[in-house]
């Protein structure tokens, strides 16, 4: 699974791949079992490898326990610096410049007339997500400018063995230009770590969780 995609080759299906990512890769609340089921319902008569790596997470989500599910997630996501859906974290850290990276962000959404909700981060994987779904020309340059930080994060979930990685894998393939040509290559950030310039992070430790709204109940 660690392989290289190599050059990924933009396809048409990049849209609904998209979104059918942002919906699998949000916590799995109470709507989760409806989620996969939709997926499948929307992508399984498209063709192409992207596709085929969307169902094979959709095959095993529907046979697990929605609450192991739910666990998996907050272990993989929550539990680890290196494996956060946060893309500035892997580029500027928990440093000053990253809030002028999250308000740039935010502007582009906002020039493109989408508004992103008050309780989440601009930079959250899902959420861009659904930007480059529903604006693809420029959703697709947004990501394909974090395209780094999506490859170390790719890479990471293929080191753990998490089936999360199949969704990296086909918004990869879905994005233009070069792909990492090496696990080295992509890791080679992860190794490192985030600027030292660190503003109330222990850099030693687990990634602090954003405030997610299933913390509070409230879900956007």
């Amino acid at each position: 699974m660690s392989r290289s995609l190599g050059r990924a080759a933009t396809t048409t299906n990049a849209p609904v791949v998209f979104q059918a990512a942002a919906l699998l890769l949000a916590y799995p609340d109470r709507d989760w079992p409806r989620r996969p089921h939709t997926v499948r319902d929307t992508v399984a008569a498209l063709p192409g490898p992207e596709i085929q790596l969307l169902l094979s997470f959709c095959d095993r989500a529907e046979r697990e326990d929605p609450l192991a599910v739910a666990a998996r997630y907050v272990a993989t996501f929550d539990r680890s610096r290196r494996r956060c859906l946060y893309l500035t974290y892997y580029t500027d850290g928990d440093t000053r410049r990253r809030g002028a990276a999250l308000a740039r962000i935010k502007s582009v959404y906002r020039t493109h007339g989408w508004l992103p909700p008050d309780d989440e981060l601009p930079d959250f994987l899902p959420l861009m997500l659904e930007f480059a779904a529903r604006t693809p020309e420029a959703g697709t340059a947004l990501l394909t400018e974090h395209r780094a930080a999506i490859e170390v994060l790719r890479y990471a979930l293929e080191a753990h063995r998490s089936p999360y990685a199949a969704l990296l894998q086909a918004v990869g393939r879905c994005l233009p230009g070069r792909a990492p040509a090496s696990r080295e290559e992509a890791l080679r950030l992860t190794r490192t770590g985030p600027p030292t310039e660190a503003v109330g992070l222990d850099v030693l430790g687990p990634f602090p969780a954003q405030p997610r709204p299933h913390d509070d109940g409230a879900r956007r």
